[in-house]
């Protein structure tokens, strides 16, 4: 029996040693599962507070281009005012060089003074076609002039507020 006890004994070492490896790596499977999972809700965490933090940014970003927006048409309608004014103000002008023009005839016996008066009133009516072109050419410069300006700093205003400046 000697030999069946030494071999008995034998499977009992190689079983003991075989249950400490299989308790050794189950212990080292579950830290190292532990490990991973820690990591796991970590870079969750990371991940969460940054899609918190991008969709803050995104809520900042089109609020300030949506009030550069609102400062953009407000401007424009402030500028479409001012035109409108500018363009009455240009009428008068305009109705005020026609009655120039309408006044300076001199009409009389005097060949000479006649001359004069019509040499005069092709003159007024030369300046006051002039004028009339200038005035409008001038108030067409200043919209697109506005409208350049106005659409320029409201691009400015929605880059910075893109580049949070």
């Amino acid at each position: 029996m000697s030999r069946w006890t030494a071999f008995a004994a034998g499977l009992v070492l190689l079983a003991s040693h075989w249950t400490a490896y299989e308790h050794g790596r189950s212990v080292e499977l579950a830290k190292a599962g532990q490990q991973s999972a820690h990591r796991d809700s970590g870079d969750r965490l990371a991940e969460v507070i940054g899609e918190r933090a991008a969709r803050v940014e995104e809520h900042r970003s089109a609020d300030a281009q949506h009030e550069a927006r609102v400062k953009g048409y407000e401007e424009r309608k402030a500028a479409d005012a001012g035109a409108a004014d500018a363009d009455a103000s240009g009428q008068r002008l305009r109705s005020d060089a026609a009655q120039f023009v309408a006044t300076v005839g001199c009409p009389g016996t005097d060949t000479a003074a006649v001359a004069r008066g019509e040499t005069a009133t092709r003159a007024a009516m030369v300046l006051s076609d002039l004028l009339t072109r200038a005035d409008a050419r001038a108030g067409e410069l200043a919209k697109a002039y506005d409208q350049a300006r106005i659409a320029a700093q409201q691009c400015e205003r929605e880059y910075d507020a893109l580049n949070n400046r």
